[in-house]
């Protein structure tokens, strides 16, 4: 199976990339900028065993995600599975975020996901099966001071994912939705100390999650989860339990 993860040079996506590549798939990640990871390889060069493609793409550009498909697709085949996970944050009190800011974070997180799903969807109809992973968040369901852009577009991934699974469950397509909670990943370390106390005394498992937990929901999904769609995964410590 071909599978591209966006945002897949670090953190969760990093970790989702690994695991799938460990577990037999032809993955490919996606990176905005800067250099991919170590134990990846680039187009044109021989693949190392349990490594993945790395292509630099910028995901609020979709002539570069189709640029994108048609580079893994050439190098890997037919894409049959697609993560969405590239995301970022611009936090503030929503009296005093700037649209600039709000639109941003939608575009990223949540418009950049619509254009992946709808390229990925060519290969996917014509071979009549295909796996979708949205990473969402447990603040999508349970929203978080400051971060209003953050959580509006991580629950519009809930609305999505919901749709295409209705859409294309006859053509044998999945879409579903992994939600993690607070994990240890360089977007947590940037958290002033006291913040991320406060927000690990409200999470019933006591701890950070690592990349690795969020890795293994989704590789369940892709590979054992076919009667599995319009689901929500929460892998989040208990912190949204009951949303």
């Amino acid at each position: 199976m071909s599978i591209i993860v966006t945002g897949g040079n670090r953190g969760i996506g990093n970790a989702i990339a690994t695991e799938l590549a460990k577990a037999g798939h032809d993955v490919a990640i996606t990176y905005r900028s800067g250099e991919p990871p170590l134990h990846s390889y680039r187009p044109g060069q021989e693949r190392p065993e349990s490594r993945f493609l790395a292509v630099q793409c910028d995901v609020t550009d979709t002539e570069q995600i189709d640029a994108t498909f048609k580079q893994v697709e050439a190098e890997l085949g037919p894409v049959t599975a697609v993560v969405s996970n590239a995301g970022i944050t611009r936090d503030g009190l929503l009296a005093r975020m700037g649209e600039d800011d709000f639109t941003a974070v939608l575009d990223t997180n949540l418009v950049a996901s619509y254009r992946v799903a709808k390229r990925a969807l060519r290969s996917m109809m014509r071979a009549k099966t295909g796996r979708m992973v949205f990473i969402s968040s447990a603040v999508a369901m349970r929203g978080e001071a400051g971060q209003a852009n953050y959580a509006a577009s991580k629950a519009g991934l809930v609305g999505l994912a919901r749709s295409i699974a209705r859409e294309y469950g006859s053509r044998g397509i999945t879409a579903n939705v992994v939600a993690p909670g607070l994990t240890a990943t360089d977007m947590a370390a940037a958290l002033p100390e006291e913040r991320i106390k406060a927000m690990v005394d409200q999470i019933p498992l006591g701890r950070l999650g690592q990349p690795e937990e969020i890795a293994r929901a989704v590789r369940f999904l892709i590979d054992e989860g076919s009667y599995v769609t319009g689901a929500v995964i929460p892998v989040d410590g208990g912190a949204g339990m009951g949303h």
